[in-house]
């Protein structure tokens, strides 16, 4: 019983070299620039809209369940809800969402069902070049079947008694005259 033990670094050589890991490296990396962007126009375009109808900034939105929430030597006193920043977050994750799925989903969705649909057509057109090109067989068989009989002739072989072992009119072939 020799089995051919994989060492630790040709396991991870392996690991890192699939395709997988690769295109995960990809997404990280655009995800992450992405994620800037669309910071970006939550901070930019969002909040100053936001502030048209209150402050500039979604993060200072803010309830107190206990006591005051005012900062008193460095602390604050009482419990402070950042309600504010939740709502930016969702914002940001929305606009992220949307944005993956009309221009990444969407799209690519499209493309594989046209995809598909044209590889069902060729794959229907292959189908009936099959069955063609299976009758021409067919039919080149039958007539070199009946070229090969004695006296054959054009026409010779055709009908339904044709065919070998076929007796036209006749009963079992000790029954001929």
């Amino acid at each position: 019983m020799s089995e051919k033990k994989v060492s630790v670094l040709d396991g991870f050589k392996a690991f890192l070299l699939r395709g997988n890991v690769i295109d995960l490296a990809v997404a990280v990396v655009i995800g992450a620039a992405f994620t800037q962007i669309v910071n970006a126009v939550v901070k930019g375009v969002i909040n100053p809209l936001v502030g048209a109808f209150g402050t500039k900034d979604l993060d200072s939105y803010s309830s107190c369940i206990k006591g005051t929430c005012k900062v008193v030597n460095g602390e604050v006193d009482g419990i402070k809800i950042m309600w504010g920043s939740v709502i930016g977050a969702t914002l940001t994750f929305l606009i992220t969402a949307a944005v993956v799925y009309f221009l990444m989903v969407l799209p690519m969705s499209k493309y594989l069902a046209r995809k598909a649909a044209r590889d069902a057509a060729k794959e229907g057109a292959k189908e009936v070049v099959e069955l063609s090109e299976l009758e021409v067989l067919k039919e080149i068989r039958d007539a070199l079947v009946t070229q090969s009989r004695p006296g054959a002739g054009p026409g010779a072989g055709q009908g339904p008694a044709s065919g070998p072992g076929s007796n036209p009119g006749f009963g079992p072939a000790s029954e001929r005259p």
